[in-house]
């Protein structure tokens, strides 16, 4: 292997290491319902789904809830 691909596999894991704790920090918020960047945004988007499809947001939740246990 030439020193050109042990540098890409280094800056590789290095941006690894670097985004996760933003992406983990962004999922806990996300799993806890917390209000996020995009809600204003993504939130009106998610509803209309939610209309469109019939779907009851709540008691999907729930359910998603309920069978983890």
């Amino acid at each position: 292997m030439t020193v050109h691909g042990w540098a890409q596999i280094a800056v590789f894991f290095a941006v690894v290491t670097a985004v996760t704790p933003v992406i983990g920090g962004y999922m806990a918020r996300v799993f806890a319902g917390e209000r996020l960047l995009l809600t204003p945004v993504l939130g009106p988007v998610e509803r209309l789904l939610y209309r469109l499809l019939r779907t009851d947001p709540i008691a999907s939740r729930i359910g998603r809830a309920m069978r983890a246990r």
